[in-house]
């Protein structure tokens, strides 16, 4: 039997470079073995999610190939990334079915964090949207001390974090600060930490 590495290919990508989901790599589905990318929708020039070690993107492909042209990743760290064709893809997953759930498992969790990002648009101020946005980073990106707190690398710009929270880089600028006067949070230009 095939082992899934050994039909994939592997490109180390630096950091800020683009990796063109419509172009180069058109209609493949990547693996992220190293590093951090931002799936940016081309349209409009707005991050619309951030994908950390061991997930995958690119996989509208499978789904959407129309819409995939829409999106183009950026690495935010050095990153290593392994990738296969859609149709490839497609063929192992209709013969191994927890691939095709691990996939559509990915793809439902991304659906639910577009609806609750909705959710808080519609329910919650853009100040408690992005407090909370800075506590889930911390908790998916960070790592947790001893000492119960977490700390991550400071991937996102503010007017990034701005794009995330639909809210404006300027307020994204004076809540951050807000916490930190507050003790909540510290950051410098390469982490994030919370404090409490």
């Amino acid at each position: 039997m095939m082992k899934i590495c050994e039909i994939l290919e592997m490109d180390n990508i630096e950091k800020g470079q683009a990796i063109s989901l419509h172009d180069a790599h058109k209609n493949s589905i990547f693996f992220l073995k190293k590093g951090s990318v931002k799936i940016v929708n081309t349209t409009n020039d707005a991050v619309k999610y951030v994908v950390k070690r061991g997930n995958i993107f690119g996989e509208l492909a499978l789904y959407n190939k129309e819409a995939a042209t829409e999106e183009l990743a950026y690495a935010i760290e050095d990153c290593v990334i392994c990738y296969i064709a859609a149709d490839q893809m497609e063929d192992l997953m209709e013969k191994h079915k927890s691939l095709k759930n691990g996939v559509l498992k990915i793809y439902g969790l991304r659906i639910q964090k577009l609806e609750r990002r909705l959710h808080d648009l519609l329910y919650k101020d853009s100040t408690t949207r992005i407090r909370e946005f800075i506590f889930d980073y911390l908790q998916e990106f960070g790592n947790l001390n001893d000492k119960g707190t977490y700390t991550a690398k400071n991937l996102l710009s503010h007017k990034e974090i701005a794009n995330l929270t639909n809210t404006s880089r300027q307020t994204v600028s004076n809540v951050l600060s807000t916490m930190r006067k507050e003790g909540v949070i510290d950051y410098n230009v390469k982490f994030i930490s919370s404090t409490k």
